[in-house]
């Protein structure tokens, strides 16, 4: 199957979904540095994978997803951080985690298509 835009991506699909999710559970939280960071590792998945795809290059590519998928484990560590400091309900911690979890497993089986 032949992709040709980012927006076709599934995993870009899923961080956009992640991202939101994001935003929209931390929207009232006052500890500004801490939401500002977790809103920043999960933006970065989307735009790393949109970034690598727009390079044109397998190489480049990976390399991108790679950085994208760093940025999924950014995401889960705070989320457990958020979930300890009782930022976020449990439900919303699974929620968002195991969507955090999907994109790493969709993002690394994107990476092992483009090594082959």
């Amino acid at each position: 199957m032949r992709i040709d835009k980012f927006e076709d991506i599934i995993s870009w699909q899923k961080s956009k979904e992640l991202t939101l999710l994001v935003y929209a559970l931390f929207k009232s939280n006052r500890y500004f540095s801490f939401i500002d960071q977790i809103k920043r590792a999960s933006v970065s998945i989307g735009n790393n994978i949109a970034e690598g795809f727009e390079r044109k290059s397998n190489k480049e590519f990976a390399h991108f997803l790679y950085i994208a998928k760093g940025s999924c484990g950014e995401v889960r560590s705070m989320l457990s951080i958020a979930l300890e400091l009782n930022y976020i309900s449990n439900i919303n911690y699974k929620k968002v985690s195991e969507l955090s979890i999907e994109i790493s497993k969709l993002i690394s089986g994107l990476i092992k298509t483009l090594k082959t």
